[in-house]
């Protein structure tokens, strides 16, 4: 292993500890957000965006071509109900129960806290709960195929009542999208599936342009480009759910973790490109160095060594702190999108004073993969310190809320005093009026 390996520790003993510290968090956040406002490759996605909306399917074959090296027609985009079932059939049978039982797992966690079937009235006022009518789910497919994205971002939907789902995905595998994905996609009843993806696919839907109909909703984990294009397309076309990626992970660990997993976790997380992080804070300075020393060993152990390399010296480090509580402020800085606590039995008191976290993993027996592909909370999850403001995607993203006022004669009069006096503060005589109309006659 190369020396400059060991940048990754930094301990709160040296005399650039904060600064380093400051420095991390600075780097990670303009990694997270260089595709972002008045940034070069924000401008890019902007022009996309843009020519999209002028041109629309046509741009959206361009661009398939200029970033995925696949020529399509516009009528190419879709794949039909038969090529899904043919995906599905020819999907081993084994990796189908896996699925099922990840999507049963779903399911009912999503049933379980969905509010929309607690629509309200009583006493003039209330609350109705209605499910959007058209969403698009953006599933990666660069790196590896990513079957649990469809389960974690469609499910939820389901479960909302959403009867309208388009799925888009890059060309990736053989000029199409991964057979592994369709056959997710057909098992839970989806049939709107499109082989385009990037910055293109987020344009066409939400285009008026095109032949796929725009959606109402944008959701789905991505790279930079694809979480750019929603947050520009978001508020103004259609709703999205949180900014997704780049992916990253924060350990917090103390002298009970176990090095080897709490290794091997990082390089989980490594797994998913370049621009993903992976760090471990501990007050335990015995645990960060057999930490490192076991990334050391299990990095070798890798198909992709190099790559795993590079992405754990970019952004992944492991941090030693004087004490918990700093670790648990770092934490709550960080606001990661994966939050582990691997404190033996002081996890669930560690878990409960971190306030934000896209997702806390509480327990030396639960890495994130538990979550990426099994429990049932969705893996979509805020990035780049949102999670301060922004939640896991649920399927109660997927119900707007709509008031309910009704008052009769009796209640008006009641408050009509009150009601015109606040109106004629604002100086909105005609709103006082409308009030006074009725009770006039």
């Amino acid at each position: 292993m190369a020396p400059k390996f060991e940048q990754i520790l930094i301990l709160s003993s040296q005399s650039d500890f904060e600064e380093k510290i400051a420095r991390l968090r600075s780097e990670m956040l303009l990694a997270a957000r260089s595709a972002g406002y008045g940034s070069e490759q924000g401008k890019v996605v902007v022009d996309i965006l843009h020519d999209v909306a002028e041109r629309g399917d046509e741009a959206v074959a361009e661009y398939t071509e200029k970033f995925d090296s696949v020529r399509l027609t516009p009528e190419q985009f879709g794949l039909s109900r038969a090529e899904l079932k043919a995906a599905h059939e020819a999907t081993d049978t084994a990796v189908l129960d896996s699925l099922r039982k990840a999507i049963r797992n779903v399911r009912e966690y999503q049933r379980k806290i969905f509010i929309g079937n607690r629509s309200d009235f009583s006493e003039g006022t209330g609350i109705r709960y209605t499910p959007l009518r058209r969403v698009g789910v953006c599933v990666p497919g660069a790196a590896a195929p990513l079957p649990s994205t469809v389960i974690m971002t469609v499910v939820p939907a389901q479960v909302a009542g959403v009867k309208e789902i388009a799925v888009v995905s890059p060309p990736r595998h053989k000029g199409s999208i991964h057979p592994v994905i369709l056959a997710v996609c057909h098992e839970l009843g989806v049939d709107e599936v499109y082989r385009i993806g990037g910055v293109q696919a987020v344009a066409a839907l939400a285009s008026e342009e095109g032949n796929i109909p725009k959606v109402d909703m944008i959701v789905g984990p991505g790279n930079k480009w694809v979480q750019s294009a929603k947050k520009n397309v978001s508020g103004d076309y259609v709703g999205i759910d949180c900014i997704a990626g780049p992916s990253e992970a924060l350990i917090v660990a103390n002298e009970q973790a176990n090095p080897a997993w709490v290794a091997a976790d990082m390089l989980g997380q490594a797994e998913h490109g370049p621009d993903s992080s992976a760090i471990v804070v501990t007050d335990s300075e015995q645990t960060a160095k057999a930490v490192l020393e076991e990334l050391k060993k299990q990095v070798g152990q890798l198909p992709r060594a190099e790559d795993a390399k590079a992405s754990l010296l970019s952004y992944s480090r492991i941090i030693v702190v004087d004490d918990m509580d700093m670790a648990i402020q770092i934490a709550d800085d960080f606001a990661a999108e994966h939050l582990e606590v691997q404190c033996g039995d002081e996890s669930r008191e560690i878990a409960n004073g971190i306030s934000n976290a896209g997702a806390i993993f509480v327990g030396p027996y639960t890495p994130v993969a538990v979550g990426d592909y099994w429990a049932g909370p969705s893996h979509t999850l805020p990035t780049g310190t949102r999670a301060k403001f922004s939640s896991a995607l649920t399927s109660n993203d997927f119900v707007k809320s709509i008031s309910v006022v009704e008052y009769d004669k009796e209640r008006l009069a009641a408050s009509a005093d009150d009601i015109v006096r606040l109106a004629e503060v604002e100086g909105l005589d005609a709103h006082a009026r409308s009030v006074k109309i009725r009770l006039d006659t």
